[in-house]
């Protein structure tokens, strides 16, 4: 997308919401300032991140990502920062963290609510003084670099709760950019799908189809708690199922006749014979954990998150046990 004074992104999209958060992105992407980029998994934050640096005068130097939940604690510091020979075990060289590589450019910290408390002070020490130790040295390096930060987290609230440090949420929190959920934005779907459908089938080397009128109205009223991850994820699976010049809404993988049933038999007409409210909203809640898991690929900490709880009671509630149908939740 360009808006004008060719501001450009490779986010899609004209809905009134998304355009909002882009003219402000297009405010900022030239200074220096420190960004903080929210919204719900999916939603494209690290598009948004790349179009600001491409926007800014550090577009010819580098972008690094880092996603802050990917790596250990100790891992991660190192990846981050670097480390020296002999700093630990495994340590049998000296190696450049991502700070060092971006130096001049652009590091976007992804999923920064995961960072580890000790590692939140050595990041605020970057941001204040631009200033930081590699693992296992005492030399101060020196690093121009523009820190642009996402969290599908509430780094507010997890401040007061001590798990984030209050200064650091405010040296991040100089400019937030919401991006709004894909169902906050149903006008942008059908040129989204059309976009992942060319991608698919470009890649696949299949003949360009089109989404038919069945399958556009059930992907418009679907809730998309993947957001586009989940769309594109959805494209892409029916332009390698579906046959033919179109794609028609049996090709959609969120609309198999076995889901279908399942949730009939969950939500049916109350008769005098009544229902067993309890076993009812247990089924719902192990069809969406695993639903959940099945999307992540396993990770509680990121299906937790598209449920709206938080770890620890998204494992309490496999470990007391899921119906027989659900036993493979993880």
């Amino acid at each position: 997308m360009t808006l004008h004074n060719d501001f450009s992104t490779e986010i899609i999209g004209q809905s009134p919401a998304l355009i909002s958060i882009l003219k402000k992105a297009q405010q900022v992407a030239p200074t220096d300032c420190t960004v903080l980029i929210t919204g719900e998994t999916g939603t494209g934050k690290e598009l948004l991140a790349r179009g600001l640096h491409m926007n800014s005068s550090r577009k010819d130097m580098p972008f690094v990502a880092v996603n802050c939940a990917a790596l250990s604690r100790d891992l991660l510091e190192s990846e981050l920062f670097g480390h020296v020979q002999g700093a630990f075990t495994s340590a049998m060289r000296n190696r450049e963290g991502r700070f060092q590589i971006a130096d001049g450019g652009t590091i976007f910290l992804d999923e920064i609510g995961e960072l580890p408390l000790d590692l939140q002070g050595k990041l605020l020490r970057v941001l204040q003084f631009k200033e930081f130790s590699a693992v296992g040295e005492s030399k101060v390096r020196h690093v121009d670099v523009r820190i642009i930060a996402a969290t599908n987290a509430n780094l507010l609230q997890a401040s007061h709760e001590g798990s984030f440090r209050q200064d650091l949420y405010y040296r991040l929190n100089v400019i937030q950019l919401k991006l709004p959920a894909l169902r906050e934005r149903p006008g942008d779907i059908k040129d989204l799908c059309n976009h992942f459908i060319a991608k698919a089938a470009r890649r696949y080397k299949k003949a360009v189809i089109q989404l038919n009128d069945s399958a556009l109205k059930r992907v418009t009223a679907h809730n998309w708690p993947g957001n586009i991850r989940e769309l594109e994820n959805a494209m892409e699976h029916a332009v390698l199922i579906g046959i033919g010049n179109e794609i028609t809404a049996e090709d959609l993988p969120f609309f198999d006749e076995a889901n279908a049933e399942t949730m009939i038999d969950f939500i049916r007409p109350l008769t005098d014979e009544g229902l067993n409210l309890q076993n009812t909203l247990r089924n719902i809640e192990a069809h969406y954990i695993q639903a959940a898991l099945e999307y992540t690929d396993g990770n509680k900490n990121q299906a937790a998150t598209l449920l709206g709880l938080n770890r620890t009671t998204l494992v309490e509630k496999i470990k007391r046990g899921l119906p027989d149908s659900f036993s493979n939740v993880g």
